[in-house]
């Protein structure tokens, strides 16, 4: 009997996967902080015999070279993938025994890497599943756009034929377990459901039901914007990742958050943003431990520079700091935890802003609130959310992009807001910092529709 378990990297949108039989396993795409790998291992009691990587990630930072380190694993990398250390080159075809009776079989599958591969894992004989990495996922597939512009199209293509070769090759019952597809901006599109096989994907994946030509087209229409920190993944990855070092930041009191304020570091605030709304030292960024925080901390923050973590309990700060090790952020400089007034030498070093709903943008635009107040409303989506509908009149800045664009916004209370509140609690954050007088709006924009506030919808972005 095989098993296969799941390790869900919520943060991340992706998943990491061990299987195997009784004594020994494969691990598939591990993540930076390998001790959730071997944690999985040691419940199963089983030895990890190999290590398998689908392709260069873009989006994280791989634990398989550490694993296999640890592990004296063999480590399975695509052949043709460019590395600077020693593994073991995996060719289309080739196979290796997992445990008695299951074998794991490379197939070619380029598309979202020129060498990506996917295995098929097999138990006497008979494909049971196949770990698609960032080809084949749940209703879409991996994007191609993340390697070389000039690829794009052609990737794009091989995506197509790649789906059709998982398909004609593997029966209908073979579960697909990719990689990416839960949140990962690696993916086209988000996954549609928790679980598929290549039956159902036949059934409903784009991919597998247009023609190259349409699904193409529709593929690259549909592409959004990519992380920044994605530039520093694949070089890491290709170099050769160091160890994850997660022990304890040095402990930061109110005179070293404020020295490191001065000299420019970010100062990152991880509460809910509900809290920080409410009180929090002047000029720190407010990124929700519970939110995706690897993503859009690591997008936003200029790579290298330095980065205290404030938190209200060392579990927060723990989580947090595993969350961004997966990013390449390995250590933060500093960290304190508790309650913001033992992060200030003094009280008035402490700011708080208003939250507000679109209903009382609604109200605030009609003139029952603060009828004095010139207002800016400030949509921080991405573009893609956008051409679903807007607020009119609202000045539209993706997140990812408000840092070195805050002077395009005009003079006004900024009433800022996102799809849901998340990214509005940060983007207040940032104009808070700046000095700009701001109304966090958390809500749902689903809310902005049902407040009688005046909507457009289009392709147009600017207005």
């Amino acid at each position: 009997m095989f098993f296969i378990d799941t390790l869900d990297l919520e943060g991340l949108g992706n998943r990491s996967y061990l299987a195997g039989g009784a004594r020994t396993a494969v691990a598939v795409d591990p993540p930076r902080d390998i001790d959730l790998v071997l944690a999985a291992a040691a419940r199963r009691g089983v030895r990890i015999s190999h290590v398998v990587e689908t392709h260069i990630h873009n989006d994280y930072v791989t634990g398989g070279r550490d694993l296999a380190r640890l592990t004296g694993a063999a480590y399975l990398v695509p052949a043709d993938a460019r590395v600077s250390f020693a593994r073991t080159p995996v060719q289309d075809g080739d196979t290796v025994t997992v445990d008695t009776g299951i074998t794991l079989r490379a197939l070619a599958t380029p598309g979202h890497t020129p060498h990506h591969t996917s295995y098929v894992l097999e138990e006497r004989g008979s494909a049971v599943a196949v770990f698609t990495g960032g080809s084949l996922l749940i209703g879409t597939v991996g994007r191609p756009d993340l390697v070389e512009p000039r690829l794009t199209e052609e990737l794009a293509r091989a995506q197509h034929a790649s789906a059709h070769r998982l398909a004609a090759e593997l029966p209908d019952e073979t579960e697909v377990l990719p990689t990416h597809g839960f949140g990962s901006f690696c993916a086209s599109a988000r996954a549609d459901g928790d679980a598929t096989t290549i039956g159902k994907e036949k059934a409903g994946n784009d991919a597998l039901v247009q023609d190259v030509d349409a699904f193409v087209s529709a593929l690259l229409a549909g592409l959004d914007d990519v992380p920044a920190y994605y530039a520093h993944m694949g070089p890491a990855n290709a170099a050769g990742p160091a160890p994850v070092d997660l022990t304890a930041p040095p402990v930061a009191d109110a005179a070293d958050i404020a020295a490191r304020l001065a000299a420019g570091e970010w100062v990152v605030d991880l509460r809910n943003r509900i809290a920080f709304a409410e009180g929090h030292v002047a000029g720190s960024f407010n990124f929700e431990a519970d939110g995706k925080i690897a993503t859009y901390l690591a997008w936003l923050i200029p790579w290298g520079k330095p980065v205290t973590l404030l938190a209200e309990s060392p579990d927060q700060l723990a989580r947090a700091q595993r969350e961004l090790a997966r990013v390449g952020i390995d250590r933060p400089a500093a960290a304190a935890t508790g309650e913001p007034a033992g992060w200030v030498s003094a009280p008035e070093q402490l700011r708080g802003f208003p939250r507000a709903t679109f209903a009382d943008l609604a109200d605030a635009d009609a003139g029952a609130l603060h009828p004095d107040e010139h207002r800016i409303v400030l949509d921080v989506r991405r573009d893609s959310e956008r051409a679903e509908g807007w607020i009119k009149g609202s000045v539209h800045i993706p997140l990812h992009q408000l840092h070195r664009r805050q002077d395009e916004i005009p003079a006004g209370v900024v009433w800022v807001h996102c799809a849901g509140g998340m990214r509005a609690g940060i983007a207040a954050s940032l104009l808070d910092a700046a000095g700009r007088e701001v109304v966090a709006v958390d809500d749902s924009f689903d809310a902005a529709r049902r407040s009688g506030l005046p909507m457009a919808t289009g392709p147009r972005t600017d207005s």
